[in-house]
C-alpha cells in the first residue's frame, strides 16, 4: 500500500509551459520523510515541504528543458516566507541561471515581504496587486526574555558559561540584551541586510543607498510608489498576469489558464534526456545535519550524535563512496552529541575527503562538527561561529515551598544530590560545573585552532560565543569559501579527482515504511477541525508559538554533562 500511494507518476509537460514556483513552500535541507509523503497521499493535500536539493535540481532541469519557457513565482500565503536567507540565496542563484539562459521569470504577489522579494527580485517582470503593498523595513531581531517571569513564579536559574558573547543563556537571566549580545546581533543584522540591499539593488538597478533611504523613511510602499521607485515593473491584477502568461505559452483563449506545471510535480520529471541523471560507481555522500544536536539517537528533525556517528561509520566503510559533503544547518546543542559525531567525521576524513556546506546556520555545536573539514563553504548570510559553552541549572525550590512542597535528602557523599531541581547549586557545586565548562571550552578552542590552522590566540579572540555572518566568518578564517551546496559538491568532486564520473548518495536514508498511521490520522483530524498548521497565525498566536518553540528547544537539552554549545535561543531575524 505504501509503495502504491507514494509512487509518483511523471507529469505531462506541454510545449511552451511555465514552471509554477510557490514561494510559500517549506524548503528544508533534508528530503521529506516517508511519513510526510504518506500523509500527503492519503489526504490529497500538499504538505508544502520540499528539499533544497530538489528545488535546485528542478530549476536546473527547467533551464535545460526546451518545453519550459518561463517560471511564475507567487506565494499562496498572505504572510512572508519562512526560509532562511542562506537557503533563499541558493534558490535565487538557481533562478538567476534560469533567466541567464534567456528564459522569462514573472513574479506576482499581493504583498511583497522582504524574503519573497529577495528571491523574486531576479525576475524579468515583478507585478504587484493594486490593493497590495511592499514592505521594505530592514531587518530586526526582537528576543524574548523570561527572567522576570521565572523570578515571579519562583523558578531559580543558575548558569555557568565561557565567552562574553554567549547569549544563549541571557533570556533566562536578564530582562534585555547585554551590551555584548547587542553588539554581535547588530553586526550580524548589518551584514545580512547589506547582502539583501546589494543583491536586490543589482537585480533592480537600484542603489543600496536608495534602498536604505526607503527603509528609513517609508518602510511600507503603496503599489504606485513601488513602481515609481523601480522596485516593481507593473501594478496589475492576477487575471492580467494570467493573460500575459497565456500569451507566453501560446494558450488558446478558450483555455482557463496558461500551460503550466508546478515545481513539486515537475520535480518527478526524469532528467536523463537533459543530462541531469548521473549513474556511477563513484559516490559522493551528502549528509544533512539539520536541527538541534542531541545526545543519543535523536528523532526526525534532530541531529542525534550516535545516529549520525553511525552514518559516518557506514560511509567510511563503503568503498564506493569517494568523498563526503556534510551539509550543516544546526544551531548546535549537546556537546557530548556533537563530539561523538565529530569523532567519526575525523576518522572518515583520514580515509576520504570531507567538505562542509553551511546552510542558514551552522553555529556553536554546528561549528564544532564542521571545524576539521577539508574545506568550509558558507553563504554570505549564513549564521556561524558562536564558539562558546554554557551550562544551565534550574531549580523550583521557591515555587514548590510557596505551595507547601518540601524535600529532604539522605546521601552518602557531599554532592550526591546536586543534580536535582529541589534546590539551587551551592558555590562549590557551581565551581565544579564551571571547571567542566572551562575544560570543554578549551577543547573547543583547540579543535578550531587545529582544524582551521589558526593560532590559539586568534581563535580565542574570535570565539567568546560570538556569532558571525558568512561574509565576516570568511574574513576571520572560520570559513574558506562563499558558496552554496552546488558549489560545495562541485569542489568536492574535483578534490576527489572524480571528473564527471560520480553520483550523489544522500543521508540519512529513508525507509520505505518509515511512517506512523496514528500521525497520519492525527493530521487528518486536525485538518477536519480546522487546525491546519499551514494556516497563517495572527501576531498574538505567533508570539505564543515562538514561546512554545523555545520551550521545545529547552526540552531537547539532554546532554549527560549538562553542558551545551548552542546558538542563542531566540535569534530570530524578522
Amino acid at each position: 500500500m505504501v509503495i502504491a500511494i507514494t509512487k509518483q507518476a511523471e507529469p505531462e509537460v506541454k510545449a511552451k509551459s511555465v514552471l509554477v514556483f510557490d514561494l510559500s513552500l517549506n524548503i528544508t535541507d533534508e528530503q521529506a520523510s516517508r511519513s510526510g509523503i504518506v500523509q500527503q497521499a492519503i489526504s490529497g493535500k500538499d504538505t508544502s515541504t520540499v528539499s533544497l536539493r530538489t528545488v535546485l535540481d528542478t530549476l536546473e532541469k527547467a533551464r535545460r528543458d526546451s518545453r519550459i519557457v518561463g517560471i511564475y513565482l507567487h506565494s499562496s500565503k498572505m504572510t512572508d516566507i519562512n526560509a532562511g536567507f542562506a537557503t533563499l540565496q541558493e534558490v535565487r542563484q538557481g533562478l538567476q541561471k534560469f533567466r541567464d539562459a534567456g528564459k522569462t521569470i514573472t513574479a506576482y504577489d499581493v504583498n511583497w515581504g522582504k524574503r519573497a522579494y529577495f528571491v523574486s527580485s531576479v525576475a524579468n517582470s515583478i507585478v504587484l496587486n493594486p490593493m497590495g503593498g511592499m514592505e521594505i523595513k530592514g531587518l530586526a531581531s526582537v528576543p524574548m526574555f523570561y527572567a522576570g517571569a521565572l523570578q515571579k513564579y519562583g523558578v531559580g536559574v543558575q548558569v555557568v558559561r565561557v565567552g562574553k558573547f554567549k547569549g544563549a543563556v541571557e533570556p533566562l537571566l536578564l530582562t534585555k540584551l547585554s551590551a555584548e549580545n547587542r553588539e554581535q546581533t547588530q553586526k550580524l543584522l548589518d551584514d545580512v541586510w547589506s547582502q539583501w540591499r546589494t543583491s536586490v539593488g543589482k537585480s533592480r538597478n537600484v542603489s543600496a543607498e536608495k534602498l536604505q533611504t526607503i527603509a528609513d523613511e517609508q518602510g511600507l510602499l503603496e503599489p504606485s510608489e513601488a513602481k515609481t521607485q523601480g522596485l516593481v515593473d507593473r501594478v496589475a491584477y492576477l487575471d492580467e498576469v494570467v493573460t500575459d502568461l497565456k500569451k507566453l505559452t501560446n494558450s488558446d483563449r478558450e483555455e482557463k489558464t496558461f500551460h503550466q506545471v508546478s515545481l513539486t510535480d515537475y520535480a518527478s520529471v526524469s532528467g536523463s534526456s537533459l543530462g541531469m541523471e548521473r549513474h556511477s560507481g563513484n559516490k559522493i555522500a551528502v549528509v544533512y545535519a539539520q536541527g538541534e544536536i542531541v545526545d543519543g539517537q535523536g528523532t526526525e528533525g534532530e541531529v542525534g550524535g550516535d545516529r549520525f556517528a553511525r552514518i559516518f561509520r557506514k560511509i567510511r566503510q563503503d568503498k564506493s563512496i569517494k568523498a563526503v559533503v556534510l551539509r550543516v544547518n544546526s544551531p548546535g546543542g549537546s556537546v557530548t552529541g556533537a563530539d561523538v559525531f565529530q569523532r567519526e567525521i575525523d576518522l572518515t576524513s583520514k580515509v576520504k575527503p570531507v567538505v562542509v556546506s553551511m546552510g542558514d546556520l551552522a553555529a556553536s555545536g554546528g561549528y564544532w562538527i564542521s571545524a576539521n573539514a577539508k574545506r568550509i563553504f558558507a553563504e554570505p548570510n549564513t549564521i556561524t561561529g558562536s564558539i562558546g559553552v554554557f551550562g544551565r541549572y534550574v531549580n523550583v525550590q521557591k515555587i514548590a515551598n510557596d505551595n507547601g512542597i518540601t524535600w529532604d535528602a539522605v546521601k552518602t557523599a557531599k554532592y550526591a544530590d546536586s543534580e536535582g531541581i529541589s534546590r539551587p547549586k551551592s558555590e562549590q557545586e557551581l565551581a565544579l560545573a564551571q571547571r567542566s565548562v572551562d575544560r570543554i571550552y578549551n577543547v573547543f578552542l583547540d579543535k578550531v585552532s587545529q582544524g582551521r590552522k589558526l593560532s590559539e590566540q586568534k581563535v580565542a579572540e574570535i570565539a567568546q560565543g560570538r556569532v558571525w555572518s558568512g561574509t565576516a566568518a570568511k574574513e576571520i578564517g572560520l570559513v574558506d569559501e562563499i558558496g552554496g551546496l552546488d558549489a560545495t559538491i562541485g569542489y568536492t568532486a574535483k578534490l576527489a579527482n572524480l571528473g564527471n564520473d560520480w553520483e550523489l548518495q544522500e543521508y540519512p536514508q529513508r525507509s520505505n515504511f518509515e511512517f506512523s498511521l496514528p500521525s497520519v490520522l492525527t493530521s487528518q483530524m486536525k485538518a477536519a477541525l480546522g487546525l491546519d498548521a499551514q494556516t497563517p497565525a495572527d501576531p498574538m498566536t505567533a508570539e505564543f508559538q515562538q514561546i512554545s518553540q523555545e520551550l521545545r528547544s529547552v526540552q531537547k537539552m539532554n546532554d549527560p554533562l549538562g553542558i551545551y554549545a548552542r546558538l542563542p535561543f531566540n535569534l530570530n531575524i524578522k
